[in-house]
């Protein structure tokens, strides 16, 4: 039996308030609401997903380490706040070879000054931002395609 295709999901600092946090920016969806909706939209693809969520940069250097060492196709990443501040997440994404596709819900060009400058996007293989919840369904579709 062929092993499944595994995309990772990984969500930065503050996402496990979605659904309370700034409504009109972020949208009324929750992170398990975004997760339940990735779920049906991979069984369509036929792939497996493995979604987290941390609010540590750790955390999530970790689990990018991870998807190289289990093989997974690709990792949708939204850094949160770390888009703008982490060197050390932009070198994760660089150095595991996994096609990373950055993910954000607002469209951080369209914010504060401060929020325009991505480290990842030089270093993923996309970006996707501005279309809520449909951000993570079009980068789980371009995820699935590569």
């Amino acid at each position: 039996m062929p092993t499944p295709t595994l995309i990772f999901v990984l969500n930065g600092p503050n996402l496990n308030l979605l659904g309370t946090r700034e409504p009109a920016v972020y949208g009324s969806d929750t992170l398990d609401d975004i997760a339940a909706t990735l779920s049906k939209r991979a069984d369509e693809h036929g792939v497996t997903l493995d979604i987290r969520q941390s609010n540590h940069e750790g955390h999530l250097i970790d689990w990018l380490h991870e998807a190289r060492e289990v093989g997974a196709k690709a990792v949708l990443l939204n850094p949160g706040g770390y888009t703008h501040t982490s060197v050390a997440l932009r070198d994760a994404v660089a150095a595991i070879g996994v096609p990373v596709i950055e993910v954000h819900l607002s469209n951080p060009q369209a914010r504060e000054s401060f929020r325009r400058r991505s480290m990842i996007s030089a270093v993923a293989k996309g970006s996707i931002a501005g279309f809520g919840t449909l951000s993570y369904v079009l980068a789980l579709d371009a995820a699935a395609r590569l």
